[in-house]
């Protein structure tokens, strides 16, 4: 049973690894650089323990206007974010604020609240790729209500 897990997670890492590649080139529809790498490794995270039997990836494309924002939430699935435009500012939990840039990444833990997911310019469009890893159906994303 423990190889089956392990094999699960090592296809699942391969699968949003594939498809993050092929997404991100999708949307940016820029060819590569003559000197930049074919193929590369952009988020390597561990995922939390999961059933296995009912394993669904989704991919979710958010944009922001210029200085637009969401509201506090939390996903019961655990998200690989990819920057494909502009900037970013994230905190996750009491995590610091970080702004990420085009090509960056990071990582959300299932049911963590999303305490700042911001434009980080209010010149310019931002968008990002959330790659949802799902075990159970339910909705992606849960409002929090903010603290007074």
């Amino acid at each position: 049973m423990k190889t089956h897990k392990l094999a699960l997670r090592a296809a699942i890492t391969a699968l949003l690894t594939l498809a993050g590649t092929l997404a991100v080139r999708a949307l940016t529809r820029e060819p590569p650089e003559p000197d930049e790498e074919r193929a590369r490794v952009a988020l390597s995270h561990a995922l939390p323990e999961m059933d296995g039997k009912h394993l669904e990836v989704k991919m979710v494309e958010v944009n922001y206007a210029p200085g637009q924002a969401s509201g506090p939430h939390s996903h019961p699935c655990p998200v690989l974010v990819y920057v494909t435009q502009g900037s970013i500012r994230s905190q996750v939990d009491a995590g610091p604020e970080t702004v990420y840039k085009v090509g960056e990444t990071f990582y959300e833990p299932p049911n963590g609240v999303h305490r700042v997911s911001a434009n980080g310019s209010t010149t310019a469009r931002a968008k990002l790729l959330a790659i949802f890893v799902c075990d159970h159906a339910g909705p992606l994303t849960v409002d929090v209500p903010e603290k007074k």
